[in-house]
């Protein structure tokens, strides 16, 4: 099993406030890393905060936070606090994210989504290090912006990234890459643009369940909604499913939704959502680190048999020691 095993923070079936005991129980099931997100439940840095103190040792990370929701500096300064509370094990996930959560639900603006991201990074790097920076970048310009306390440990940065360009500056400038809606054989593809060295993570959405078509129904509903946003359009089309989604992106774009939902393959369902029971959904997922995938980042989601408390439980590097015995 893979040295990183996460967990994504909060759990989908309950609120923050009700997840304190069991993202305490994380630690003791195994798993090395707690994520956060940043859509449109919890905000990405207060579950960390938390995480610090009720699962200790744990590795903190942001899956991720968008760069043109905050400002540059705010940014830097959520991230010290973080890093703060959690020496040496926060990890600073940014990315473009979408023109839905930048402009129509916070009123920003989604430019120049690669150069935006580059620069925020190249700015992270420097005011997280303690510098005081006066630079004028692509996408903005930083007149004497200097932490008030930076960190004693910098946080290490991770790109948001889905196709080659990004893929390829979180290689060579960022400390990892975080990708999303993959299967086993598309982590291949993704690890060629980064190269061996440069750690790569992502977010794997599980159902605990054999209740295949129960499974798939619930599961179209997401892909749906993703996989019809442009970024993640243009993510599949360059893995090679641009043909098999076409269909369900033409009635999506009709304002179909039951047509866009059927017109989703079995097969798209079975590639990019982990099910089965608790055994089944362990091998899939090392199927996924066998393949290049260095941090697993959990999500269990509710519609199988199974209650995601336990999921979580059945999910972890302690029970996945059954199957290597």
């Amino acid at each position: 099993m893979t040295q990183n095993w996460g967990m994504t923070i909060p759990f989908y079936d309950r609120s923050l406030a009700r997840s304190r005991e069991l993202i305490a129980e994380l630690p003791g099931l195994g798993y090395t890393d707690a994520w956060s997100a940043e859509v449109n439940g919890v905000d990405g840095f207060t579950p960390l905060a938390l995480a610090a103190e009720w699962a200790p040792g744990v590795r903190l990370g942001s899956a991720i936070v968008p760069v043109s929701t905050r400002g540059p500096g705010l940014l830097a300064m959520s991230a010290a606090t973080i890093a703060d509370l959690a020496p040496g094990r926060f990890v600073l996930g940014i990315g473009a994210s979408s023109p839905a959560i930048v402009e129509r639900w916070n009123a920003g603006s989604f430019t120049k989504p690669y150069a935006r991201t580059r620069d925020t990074l190249r700015f992270l790097k420097k005011a997280l290090a303690g510098e005081k920076v006066t630079e004028a970048y692509e996408t903005f310009e930083i007149k004497g912006f200097k932490l008030e306390r930076a960190p004693k440990t910098p946080p290490r940065i991770v790109l948001a990234a889905l196709r080659p360009r990004m893929l390829r500056l979180a290689a060579e400038e960022a400390d990892g890459a975080i990708t999303n809606w993959l299967s086993p054989d598309d982590v291949r593809k993704v690890r060629a643009e980064i190269g061996p060295d440069t750690e790569l993570i992502a977010r794997l959405f599980v159902c605990v369940s054999e209740d295949t078509d129960k499974v798939r129904e619930l599961a179209r509903w997401m892909l749906a909604s993703y996989l019809t946003v442009p970024v993640y359009a243009a993510f599949h089309d360059w893995l090679g499913r641009g043909e098999l989604l076409r269909p369900m992106r033409e009635a999506w774009a009709a304002g179909d939704r039951q047509a866009a939902l059927k017109a989703i393959p079995d097969e798209v369902v079975d590639d990019l959502i982990v099910h089965g029971d608790a055994a089944t959904c362990r091998a899939r997922i090392r199927e996924y680190v066998a393949n290049g995938l260095d941090t697993p980042i959990l999500a269990p989601i509710p519609g199988g048999e199974v209650p995601i408390e336990q999921a979580v439980r059945d999910l972890s590097p302690k029970a996945g020691e059954a199957d290597r015995a």
